[in-house]
């Protein structure tokens, strides 16, 4: 007698119960954007409260007030940049990894902007307006003023952060030696602090002011503190993660398998930062999703190693430190009852993960795979399709054309027309997506004249 294999059938999720940390995440959102709006129009009140309005009748008294209110705005959305990636859970959960650092960049490059135009506006009027005399009246403000210099030194490290921020200078520098560098940015706004609160009297002006000023420095001070270290080390300390062992995928690609002393609190979908104990680079974080759903008891990830060996020739029980676990890429996300995972290359790990922890009846889960060689976790993908009644669809060869997220191995029809043929409810499904960021965007962009709607459509992009 022959067995038979039927598929493992798990409950699938009500709407409602689905929506519910939805809603919730929608609450925090909005939450977040009116306290962004409300402290920058307090501080904009005082300004006006304290002459800023009447000052503009001035050409010299004019300047100086408008880089007031340019430091002051700055300021602010300086402090809102640390917030936006000092990893606080409640932002994680309702903003997601990718939203949260579109986010940072535009708040940064803006604070930066504002910062730059407060140095020069404040500078020329204190110069009564005359061109010629700024220089002078640089150097005096620098060396006569309390805390100028340590303001100086603050600046030049933004600047250096941002600089090394363009998307032509990231493009040159390995993610962990920018994100080493990019950590001078908290230098940078500590350095600023003294100058602030010792000569600003927008900030020491009144009692309300001081509490603010120093109210909104403890808050992201002890944000960094307590979530980018404290909670790290106390955790990594806590579940006792080292590595099991290192397995060869081919291409260039390994799993690395590492156990837990304690179930660490990730979802599937989502990375965490790792650094691995084994030689000088232990200082870099890597951050990997995961790639296959976390047990309690193992950890997988898969990574491409071209070009850095450092996974390669880790050793089992190597230990581990961990950060996170960070990302919306997850069951939290979700909406609907069924889902369409699109991913390319190394990007289908985190929906591998995904697929195998997902709540979903037969068909109702699609896996979309481009890749350009041989697929990842074929005979795994196999299983689920068998198991879960995953539908597994391959999307073979390299990009065919600049703009296209599809293989050249997949026809000529256009990507709209391919994706509602495969997928004709993509409108009425959760998407989740992970890719090269240009192919992710391209991918949206075709969702979105599919009819999806834009809080359905979940991506983690890679290629900073």
């Amino acid at each position: 007698m022959t067995a038979v294999t039927t598929p493992y059938v798990r409950p699938v999720p009500r709407a409602a119960a689905l929506g519910r940390r939805a809603r919730v995440d929608v609450g925090v959102r909005t939450g977040a954007l009116v306290a962004l709006w409300s402290g920058l129009l307090l501080v904009g009140y005082w300004w006006a409260a304290g002459g800023g309005i009447t000052d503009l009748d001035g050409w010299a008294t004019g300047l100086t007030s408008t880089g007031r209110l340019t430091g002051l705005l700055a300021s602010v959305l300086l402090l809102v940049q640390v917030l936006l990636m000092a990893r606080v859970p409640v932002l994680e959960r309702a903003f997601g990894q990718d939203r949260l650092a579109r986010l940072h960049r535009l708040v940064g490059f803006t604070s930066f902007t504002g910062m730059l135009a407060h140095v020069g506006l404040i500078t020329w009027g204190y110069a009564a307006g005359r061109l010629s005399a700024t220089p002078a009246t640089a150097w005096e403000l620098t060396v006569d003023y309390p805390g100028m210099l340590l303001a100086v030194a603050g600046s030049a490290c933004l600047v250096m952060v941002v600089v090394t921020s363009v998307k032509a200078a990231r493009r040159r520098l390995r993610y962990e030696s920018w994100h080493l560098l990019h950590l001078y940015a908290y230098l940078g706004v500590g350095l600023a602090l003294p100058h602030q609160l010792w000569t600003g009297q927008d900030f020491v002006g009144s009692t309300a002011r001081t509490v603010f000023w120093w109210g909104l420095y403890a808050v992201t001070a002890a944000a960094v503190l307590v979530w980018r270290v404290a909670l790290p080390v106390w955790r990594s300390a806590r579940h006792g993660v080292r590595v099991a062992s290192v397995v060869g995928e081919g291409d260039g690609t390994v799993s690395v398998w590492m156990t837990t002393r304690r179930p660490v609190p990730v979802e599937a979908g989502q990375f965490l930062t790792f650094r691995f104990l084994a030689g000088p680079g232990w200082t870099r974080g890597h951050p990997y999703s995961l790639s296959a759903a976390p047990d309690g008891r193992t950890l997988r990830i898969t990574v491409k190693t071209v070009g850095d060996t450092t996974l390669h020739g880790l050793r089992a029980g190597t230990r581990v430190l961990v950060e996170g676990p960070y990302g919306r890429l997850s069951a939290r996300a979700r909406s609907r009852p069924r889902v369409a995972l699109i991913g390319a290359g190394v990007g289908v790990t985190p929906l591998r993960a995904l697929a195998e922890a997902l709540e979903y009846a037969p068909g109702d889960a699609v896996l979309l795979y481009r890749y350009a060689d041989r697929p990842l976790f074929e005979a795994e993908l196999q299983h689920l399709a068998q198991q879960r009644g995953l539908q597994v669809l391959g999307l073979p060869g390299h990009r065919r054309a600049p703009g296209s997220w599809l293989g050249d191995g997949v026809g000529t029809a256009s990507d709209l027309a391919a994706l509602t043929w495969w997928v004709p409810d993509i409108a009425h499904r959760d998407v989740y997506v992970c890719g090269p960021e240009p192919w992710a965007a391209d991918v949206r962009r075709t969702t979105e004249a599919a009819g999806l709607p834009a809080d359905r459509f979940h991506v983690e992009s890679f290629g900073w």
